[in-house]
């Protein structure tokens, strides 16, 4: 099934908030990481991100449902794009959500000169990056006995 983005405006932050913290709330019990976890935010924090120059978040929608969230952030200023955070909630999950989002962020922004960081544990989440095209920059940060941050770029 096909996926939209679907901007998201000042009145959707609570909603976008919720998801969030449903979505993210396995790995925060799972590496313990309350510092980074995006379950772990505020909503005051989502807002304040949401508020940044160059910072567009989008519904990720199927079918007329939200099933996940993708916030890109374009400076406009020749910097890499960014994907962060991108998120499918977990009954949504294994259906090529997360993959169709990011082909529908490049067709939109470009296809070229993005990043994007994940959990190195998580290898279902560096299949779908290196499958897209991402490709690890050597940057990897230890987070905590349980975790470490690694980086991707696709140029």
């Amino acid at each position: 099934m096909s996926v939209e983005l679907k901007p998201i405006v000042r009145e959707d932050i609570e909603t976008v908030w919720k998801m969030q913290v449903e979505a993210f709330s396995e790995l925060l019990e799972r590496y313990q990481d309350h510092n980074l976890n995006p379950a772990a935010e505020s909503m005051d924090r989502v807002q304040a991100r949401f508020e940044q120059p160059g910072s567009i978040y989008y519904f990720i929608v199927s079918g007329g449902e939200n099933v996940g969230v993708i916030r890109i952030i374009d400076k406009k200023d020749g910097s890499r794009r960014r994907i962060s955070p991108v998120w499918i909630m977990p009954q949504h999950r294994n259906r090529g959500y997360a993959q169709q989002a990011i082909l529908e962020a490049e067709r939109i922004f470009g296809a070229h000169n993005w990043s994007l960081d994940t959990i190195l544990q998580e290898k279902g989440n560096l299949h779908l990056y290196e499958k897209l095209g991402y490709h690890q920059t050597g940057r990897i940060d230890k987070i905590n006995g349980r975790m470490d941050i690694v980086y991707y770029e696709k140029d």
